[in-house]
């Protein structure tokens, strides 16, 4: 596990369902009273972790269903948090679609305003939880919030960012398939190979179906 993920931190070797039902007992046998005690726990969680499981069980106190109303925008540090310190995709992602999106749905204003911040600041990692936070929103999906988020880093080179851009277009191409391919005819000078290949990698399979639902 540790070499798959290239991971510095070491792993204890628990399977990620195991680790959830451990965390669901240990998590309901001690409950939290407040929000502010609940973000210290998954920080000093996350702050503290020798082994990356340790990590993981940090996300998934945050997602705790019991703490549904500490998910505000004082939660917003704790994420930003985990994703400059964290820096790699498995806990970036997992953040982004699961944390930043619902609070993007909760505060559309404010949050809108951070991820347009975000995909223009220097870590990489930011920058890709700005463009993966709408994941999940199908006929939801900010458009022009998408666009702005992933134009800033068409110019990268980097890896994560180009995967992150076409990964976000090919999960918004399930819902719209004609506007993404739209897109990338648009912008296919700016678009790396890589974002590109990503976003069209359904196409012709939805296309096929609308097609077949239009006849």
């Amino acid at each position: 596990m540790q070499a798959y993920m290239k991971s510095a931190m070491p792993y204890f070797g628990i399977q990620a369902p195991e680790l959830r039902a451990i965390c669901k007992r240990l998590f309901k046998a001690h409950p939290i009273d407040t929000a502010g005690d609940w973000r210290d726990t998954c920080l000093r969680i996350w702050r503290e972790a020798r082994f990356r499981e340790e990590r993981y069980a940090a996300i998934e106190l945050t997602g705790v269903r019991l703490y549904c109303p500490f998910q505000t925008l004082d939660t917003l540090p704790m994420y930003e948090e985990m994703i400059v310190t964290g820096a790699w995709w498995d806990f970036v992602d997992s953040i982004a679609s699961n944390r930043l999106g619902p609070l993007l749905r909760l505060y559309p204003a404010r949050m809108r305003k951070e991820m347009l911040k975000w995909s223009r600041c220097k870590d990489m990692w930011k920058r890709r939880a700005a463009i993966l936070c709408q994941l999940g929103f199908k006929h939801e999906t900010d458009l022009d919030l998408l666009y702005a988020c992933i134009e800033p880093s068409f110019p990268s080179k980097e890896f994560f960012l180009q995967k992150a851009i076409g990964w976000a277009l090919r999960q918004y191409a399930w819902t719209d398939p004609r506007e993404v391919a739209r897109y990338v005819r648009q912008r296919g000078k700016e678009l790396s190979a890589l974002s590109k290949r990503e976003a069209l990698k359904n196409y012709s399979t939805l296309q096929n179906r609308i097609t077949t639902s239009d006849g």
